[in-house]
C-alpha cells in the first residue's frame, strides 16, 4: 500500500489489526502506546510521534520503507527505473 499521508497510515494499521484480529486494546499494550494515540492514529491525526508509530507497525509485523516520489512521466529516468528493478 501506498501511504502518502496521515489518513493513509491510519487507515492501513486499522486494516492490519483486523486482519490480525486484535482490539485496540491489545494493539496499545503490544505497541506500548495509549488507547487515546492508538485511536488518533487509525483516525488520521498527524501529531503522531514517529517513535511510536514504528513500534506500532513492529507490533502489527509491518516494516515502513521509504523511497523518493516517482516523477512524473515525461521525467522518467529509463535508466534508474530499470535498475531500481534489479534491488
Amino acid at each position: 500500500m501506498r501511504v502518502t499521508t496521515t489518513g493513509d497510515l491510519g487507515r492501513y494499521v486499522r486494516e492490519r489489526r483486523h486482519e490480525l484480529h486484535k482490539t485496540q486494546r491489545q494493539l496499545a499494550d503490544e505497541a506500548n502506546v495509549s488507547l487515546r494515540w492508538l485511536a488518533n492514529l487509525e483516525a488520521g491525526k498527524a501529531s503522531a510521534e514517529i517513535g511510536m508509530i514504528m513500534r506500532t507497525l513492529h507490533a502489527l509485523g509491518l516494516a515502513m520503507a521509504v523511497r523518493p516520489v516517482k516523477p512524473a512521466p515525461d521525467e522518467v529516468d529509463l535508466d534508474a527505473l530499470l535498475d531500481s528493478l534489479k534491488e
